[in-house]
């Protein structure tokens, strides 16, 4: 029987597959009862799920992180599709599919990082070139750049999602810039390459995707600027000269600033042309990502739009069913 994905489950369909588990809660509900909350997931996506009058000695039967095996049945709640669970334990190895959790293949993730590194040899200002180099010749960083995913849930949330996003903001950067003659290209191309680059140590993926202790008290932005201090010692060390302070600040402004507000976790606003561009780059790929996957996903596949999402104010069009 060929696998249905998470994301491929209609209402009142019979599921017996494994999934990767994660966001385990046991929770009392009105009556005193507890029940198991949790996500399941695989390379589609991930589906919420239940296990009514559950104990303690369910929640304690396998961790996040685990491949477990699930008897359930789907049903569709207030616009969203949901699993309820009849029985899960931990899943044999014999019974896991690696590449039913594989979102990007090996072959891709390794096109998306020789692509990277061919877009920043070919960076023109000798000081940036330099310091792209040290991050190139850092197998350990390059390793963890090509594994890690680029968020937790709102877009790029897999393993090889990092360097996937980094390459579309940076293609991005090769298609405007040009356009925008004030704009310094070579800029930009760091600022997108290094946005996002201390994810690979704020998140955690060996297969759950969460935060790491550092990550959770910190965050990727503060993370960065020891890092790029950390490369610029290394970058000054290869090219025997000083790498010019200035051009240092505005490369950590970009990386503080390219959430673009405040309220999304910017320690500044973007106050220069490339942090502006760089902001509203990372946002475009940010939400074609997320948008398309909340498209895919609609569990309504009789409608021409999705279910209703509050947190974005709209529903989306997926456009007119043929006839």
């Amino acid at each position: 029987m060929s696998r249905r994905y998470a994301t491929q489950l209609a209402h009142n369909e019979q599921v017996h597959q494994v999934f990767i588990a994660s966001d385990k809660n046991l929770r009392p509900n009105r009556n005193g009862n507890y029940y198991l909350q949790l996500q399941l997931a695989d390379r589609s996506g991930q589906i919420d799920s239940r296990l009514w009058n559950a104990s303690e000695k369910d929640y304690k039967d396998f961790d996040n992180g685990d491949y477990v095996l699930v008897d359930g049945n789907t049903q569709l709640f207030q616009g969203n599709m949901q699993l309820i669970i009849n029985s899960i334990r931990r899943a044999r190895p014999d019974e896991v599919n690696e590449g039913d959790f594989m979102v990007r293949q090996p072959a891709e993730i390794d096109q998306y990082a020789t692509r990277l590194a061919e877009m920043l040899r070919d960076i023109k200002t000798p000081e940036l070139r330099n310091l792209a180099e040290c991050f190139l010749m850092d197998e350990d960083f390059m390793k963890k750049f090509a594994t890690a995913p680029a968020g937790m849930k709102n877009h790029h949330a897999y393993r090889g999602g990092l360097v996937e996003h980094v390459v579309s903001v940076m293609e991005l950067v090769l298609l405007v810039a040009p356009r925008y003659p004030q704009l310094d290209q070579d800029k930009l191309l760091i600022g997108a390459f290094l946005h996002d680059a201390s994810k690979i140590d704020e998140l955690s993926y060996e297969r759950e995707i969460g935060y790491t202790d550092e990550g959770q008290l910190l965050g990727h932005m503060v993370m960065a600027m020891s890092l790029l201090d950390n490369k610029i010692v290394e970058a000054e060390r290869l090219s025997g000269e000083p790498f010019p302070k200035p051009l240092a600040t505005e490369i950590k402004h970009m990386i503080i600033s390219h959430h673009g507000e405040y309220e999304y976790g910017s320690a500044k606003l973007p106050m220069t042309l490339e942090a502006v561009a760089l902001h509203h780059l990372d946002n475009l790929d940010a939400k074609i990502n997320s948008f398309g996957n909340l498209i895919a996903d609609c569990p309504n596949s009789d409608s021409n739009w999705t279910q209703y999402f509050g947190n974005l104010g709209r529903k989306l069009y997926k456009g007119a069913a043929e006839e």
